[in-house]
């Protein structure tokens, strides 16, 4: 029977919606915060940082791996993980905080992480394989899943939490998130065949040692740690701005609205344009951004601020589909789940830099958001500097 690409695309975007409540964590803050009032907002914050740095170095284990056994070990290591992180986290003891806080950081931020960042790779890299000539909505629309199926799926896990109380919806999470990834194994058990009947994936590409020694490879890392950052500096304040301009903070998930339009918007403008021209448009979001926040502070005006609020979102979530793309185009397929997995820890400095820079600016400005803005805009112009930098003198990139 021949094999649907959309449907197969279709159905790992909702198990990407539903690894994407790896972002949510904010959702689990408060509850944890209220059962263990001793750990202090730093330890807590503490189990973010160590899931993104564990959902990096997985994704880029994740891409070794693939070369040698293809997804499905893969995805099926994934969901033992998930299995052992969220019902590690069920077992956490108010009576027991010492070890309780180290179960947390071990199950949710180690495990859960790693089980989320396997996946992530392992079906991003199968599933572009049946769209070779639209890597860039591919992109999105996965992407897209991911973006905001914190939102979505937060959303559920909060109602839940208030009914049957944080252990349980661990236990939940358990058991669903598992079975949603072995159903991926089932998406991509075939891989694409030519008409000759033999695997597609034939094409050439540059080696990872390659890739490392192009002096634009680092640029565009630093263009993503850049606009990394600086949607993280966003996101990570998004709910205190809207409400310190009068607005109710549930405007706040505008940015993850956004997000996940900005993945699919900027994946259809790759393939439409190129590379080089999603990049300039991905910058100019940020920079239009950064004017609407500081026009808005001037005028005290909710709907500028929630105008650079959407526009940060989908700046943001345009990073992970134009990289997907990008080192797809630019380094070929043969490697790309090991590339990728090499581009994408550009996530762990942005997670440190982005929410530090947030935290240090409200501190220094006195709760006030103007020094906030003014990083978004300069940052923005950085990575602007970046891309001229990028493409001044690599015109026959391929694509760009």
């Amino acid at each position: 029977m021949k094999e649907n690409r959309w449907l197969k695309l279709a159905g790992g975007a909702v198990i990407f919606m539903a690894l994407g409540l790896i972002y949510a964590w904010s959702i689990f803050r408060k509850p944890i915060s209220t059962a263990f009032p001793d750990w202090s907002y730093s330890q807590i914050s503490l189990t973010f940082t160590i899931s993104m740095m564990s959902f990096c170095l997985s994704g880029l284990l994740s891409g070794k791996v693939f070369q040698k056994t293809g997804p499905a070990p893969i995805l099926l290591v994934s969901a033992l993980l998930l299995a052992a992180g969220f019902w590690g986290a069920a077992f956490m003891d108010p009576q027991k905080p010492d070890f309780s806080l180290i179960l947390l950081y071990i199950a949710y931020g180690g495990f859960c992480g790693a089980g989320v960042g396997l996946a992530y790779n392992a079906l991003l890299s199968s599933l572009l394989e049946w769209f070779p000539e639209q890597g860039g909505i591919a992109s999105g629309i996965l992407l897209m899943g991911f973006g905001i199926g914190g939102m979505l799926f937060g959303s559920a896990a909060t109602f839940l939490i208030r009914t049957m109380g944080l252990g349980k919806v661990f236990g939940v999470l358990g058991t669903v998130m598992p079975l949603l990834v072995l159903a991926g194994i089932r998406l991509v058990a075939k891989r694409p065949v030519t008409q000759s009947g033999t695997y597609s994936l034939t094409k050439q590409g540059k080696t990872t040692s390659e890739m490392l020694r192009e002096s634009f490879f680092w640029k565009m890392m630093l263009w993503l740690v850049i606009l990394g950052s600086v949607g993280l500096l966003v996101v990570n304040s998004s709910a205190a701005i809207v409400s310190a301009y009068g607005g109710a903070e549930v405007l706040g998930l505008i940015v993850s609205v956004f997000n996940g339009f900005g993945r699919v918007l900027l994946g259809l403008f790759y393939d439409r344009f190129n590379g080089k021209k999603a990049m300039l448009l991905n910058s100019g979001l940020f920079l239009a951004s950064g004017a609407a926040f500081l026009l808005g502070d001037q005028l005290s005006s909710i709907a500028l601020i929630t105008a650079g609020l959407a526009l940060a979102g989908c700046g943001y979530g345009g990073d992970p589909t134009i990289a997907s793309a990008l080192v797809r185009e630019t380094y070929g397929e043969k490697y790309y789940s090991v590339n990728f997995g090499i581009v994408n820890l550009t996530m762990i400095p942005s997670s440190l830099i982005g929410p530090l820079i947030s935290s240090k600016m409200i501190e220094y400005s006195g709760g006030k958001y103007q020094s906030t803005f003014l990083m978004v805009l300069f940052l923005a112009v950085s990575a602007g500097v970046v891309w001229v930098m990028m493409f001044r003198r690599n015109t026959t990139q391929k694509g760009l």
